[in-house]
């Protein structure tokens, strides 16, 4: 499926994990930004890369593919994109009317409180007046000069006695300052029965504005239902037309044409699995972007610390694998695998390596590394790493590698899972990361030689 990517330029790949044993490391999240021209062409070329395979296919059949394609690298994504802005929109909206209605209660329960007050000690009691005596009680009996004497006493040298006195001086400032604050909020209101018209007038004016808010909260969150439907009317068409079209590969002759339609029922798909993998995709702003998650319980997903085998030799292995997901020793050689997926942050690249590689049964390691360090940490243990792709390999893209019309990012690089290695020595891969639209993303690279691949 097309990268829908919220971020443009190396920043597309911003999803590794910092590696080792550390316990925690934070980087600023990917700041959203227009769609980008590298993303523009790189449709275009998706699409002319499929177009050109489909020579001498009928004209209806064509029309599926390029159909489906279109739902897989644009409609799709934009989709996922519009629904994630409308249940931002409508979160905030909520929140709003939440703290209003929380302050309208508020209001209510200080008109309570004077109402109260009011039975005990009548309407016109000055309570500002009352405050003021109570002051000049506590100066004319000298409280003041005692807390004096009591700091002397309590001093055991000069610089401590000069030191609480400096405190006592900044507690005082403070209350000072406090009691002319307060002094001219009561200047409007003086006595009980204006402060209660005020707070009165308070309640009103909530009343109204969480009102208002409460009505946008729910507008807000039927825009989103409606997104949440309209991504799930396109993704419902997406399988249907899945299903059609591998019900028709065997009409189409050339190897070219079927390689076509294999490339697009994949990428729909991949898409598919972003429901499946909803819960591990979800993204919370509070982390700050943060690379690296403490150990602690390991998901389903990378449980158990059992071993594997399996006859490999060189590229020739199988995918599925013979490596039960979470094992800590398969093919030969420690896995790295100690926590299971726990230490991957939700949509990192680096997660979604670890959770493809587990699907299919391959071995991977719970400390791999940023994207760009999988390789070498892969090597370390004993892993079969080259330039060679091969279906189920972690395809790893170096600090600031080019990528067609993008680059890695330069800090953390970036790294994927190959899904198909296309006749023409391209690469489908799935993938991702926070800057995609959906979590996997899925494209097609070209170039496959120039990239490093961990295999088993």
């Amino acid at each position: 499926m097309k990268r829908m990517r919220a971020v443009v330029g190396f920043a597309l790949a911003s999803c590794a994990l910092l590696a080792g044993a550390v316990t925690s490391a934070v980087v600023d999240a990917p700041k959203a930004q227009a769609v980008s021209w590298s993303e523009y062409q790189q449709k275009v070329n998706t699409n002319e890369y499929l177009k050109n395979k489909l020579a001498g296919v009928s004209s209806e059949l064509a029309q599926q593919i390029e159909d489906l394609n279109n739902l897989n690298n644009t409609e799709i994504p934009a989709a996922q994109e519009s629904l994630t802005q409308a249940q931002q929109s409508a979160e905030q909206a909520k929140s709003q009317a939440q703290a209003t209605g929380e302050r309208l209660e508020a209001a209510k329960k200080d008109k309570q409180a004077l109402e109260e007050k009011i039975k005990q000690s009548g309407i016109d009691y000055d309570d500002a007046k009352d405050a003021v005596a109570q002051m000049a009680r506590k100066g004319f009996h000298g409280s003041d000069a005692s807390d004096v004497m009591n700091l002397v006493t309590k001093s055991s040298n000069t610089q401590e006695f000069v030191g609480k006195m400096q405190s006592d001086a900044a507690v005082s400032r403070s209350e000072a300052n406090a009691a002319s604050d307060a002094a001219g909020s009561m200047n409007t209101s003086m006595n009980r029965k204006d402060r209660l018209e005020a707070i009165e007038k308070q309640i009103a004016t909530l009343k109204k504005q969480a009102d208002e808010e409460a009505a946008s909260a729910q507008k807000a969150a039927e825009d989103a239902q409606t997104k949440q439907d309209q991504l799930k009317a396109l993704r419902d068409q997406g399988a249907q037309a899945r299903a059609s079209l591998e019900a028709q590969k065997g009409s189409l002759s050339s190897q070219s044409a079927r390689e076509a339609a294999d490339i697009a029922t994949m990428q729909s798909q991949i898409d598919s699995w972003s429901i499946q993998n909803a819960s591990a995709g979800s993204y919370n702003p509070g982390s700050g972007g943060a690379q690296q998650s403490g150990g602690g319980a390991a998901p389903s997903v990378g449980g158990g610390g059992g071993g594997g085998g399996g006859g490999a030799f060189g590229m020739n292995y199988a995918v599925p694998g013979s490596c039960p997901s979470g094992s800590g020793f398969c093919y030969g050689h420690p896995t790295g695998n100690s926590v299971g997926g726990s230490a991957y942050p939700p949509r990192q690249c680096t997660l979604w390596a670890y959770l493809r590689r587990s699907q299919l049964s391959l071995p991977v390691g719970s400390y791999m590394g940023n994207g760009a360090d999988w390789a070498n940490t892969a090597r370390g243990l004993g892993y079969v790493v080259n330039n060679t792709p091969h279906v189920g390999a972690a395809m790893v893209f170096a600090q600031g590698q080019r990528v067609g019309s993008w680059n890695a990012d330069p800090q953390y690089g970036h790294v994927a899972v190959v899904e198909r290695v296309n006749g023409d020595g391209s690469v489908l891969i799935s993938e991702g990361g926070t800057g995609f639209a959906t979590f996997p993303a899925s494209e097609i690279v070209y170039n496959a030689g120039a990239y490093q691949y961990v295999h088993y």
